[in-house]
């Protein structure tokens, strides 16, 4: 956002591009490029949006992606059903790195972050909805196994002195924190930091609170979650306490990422896959990437170190 554009009033949300989704996801802000980057997870494709411009432009890929990263060096990390690759934006390059540690007949990558030194956390999702998925770390060219005994693994996002790890799982409708160290990469055991009520046979969506999907930290500590199908994101603190509930124009909301040059903007992946017609008339906006000015800004991004 340049210097001479106006902000829009805090909590306002805006559409941040023209593009639609059908699966948005994984939002990437580049602080050395000032632009945003994103997944179509069920397209196979990689988005940049260029937000004071308005401009973007995609690459498709061969198998689906569940996140990105940034290279240090440059580039993308692409983390996709089929393993991890390197995209360079620039050619269009697209190169493997690692294959895929699991059946990629029945699982994928999903939800996934570099720590502060530059190792890749990614989990995966089980296509069978079994508690057959896993967190993995990627450092050094391989591949170790995290945490596991989950459906959907998400909300992957670290405090701000690097000392907690969140991490979710979607199906089960919790959240997690383990004691993380930085020097070593190593998690402690797994508390439970928020849970939320499953949807209840009947239950409308409407009074439904929806189930948590990505998530970001601010400078605060305070976690950002989405809550998909709930139409809102929840700002809790450090402690666990509900500080904010945002509720927004589109039933699923995917992943929160901080952008802008005073990383005060809050990015905002949204799908609109297998939603009924009558919703998407109403919610125009679904499958695009929002956008709402906030207090406290983010922490930037860290990058992939090979």
């Amino acid at each position: 956002m340049s210097d001479t554009t106006p902000l829009p009033p805090l909590y306002a949300i805006e559409a941040a591009g023209p593009h639609r989704a059908t699966l948005g996801e994984s939002p990437l802000w580049h602080v050395q490029e000032q632009c945003l980057y994103y997944v179509d997870i069920a397209e196979r494709q990689v988005w940049r949006l260029d937000p004071t411009s308005g401009e973007t432009r995609h690459w498709q890929l061969d198998s689906e992606p569940g996140c990105i990263a940034r290279l240090e060096g440059g580039g993308l990390l692409v983390a996709q059903r089929n393993g991890l690759w390197r995209l360079d934006p620039a050619s269009g390059a697209h190169t493997p790195l690692a294959p895929a540690p699991y059946d990629a007949a029945r699982q994928r990558f999903n939800d996934g972050k570099p720590d502060a030194q530059g190792r890749f956390w990614v989990g995966t999702i089980d296509d069978a909805r079994a508690p057959a998925a896993a967190l993995y770390r990627f450092a050094d060219g391989g591949f170790a196994v995290m945490g596991e005994g989950i459906v959907t693994s998400n909300g992957l996002a670290w405090s701000p002195d690097q000392r907690q790890l969140y991490w979710s799982d979607t199906k089960a409708h919790e959240i997690y924190r383990l004691a993380f160290d930085a020097a070593t990469g190593s998690v402690g055991a797994r508390e439970l930091f928020a849970r939320f009520a499953p949807r209840a046979p009947g239950q409308s969506l409407e009074d439904y609170g929806g189930r948590p999907d990505g998530a970001a930290v601010d400078a605060e500590g305070c976690y950002w979650v989405a809550m998909f199908e709930g139409q809102r994101l929840l700002r809790f603190s450090p402690t666990g306490e509900l500080l904010r509930e945002l509720r927004l124009p589109v039933r699923c909301p995917t992943m929160p990422t901080f952008g802008d040059a005073d990383l005060r903007t809050l990015y905002i992946t949204t799908a609109r896959e297998k939603r009924p017609a009558e919703e998407l008339a109403a919610q125009p906006w679904a499958g695009g990437v929002l956008k709402v000015r906030v207090e406290v800004p983010g922490l930037p991004a860290g990058a992939v170190r090979l």
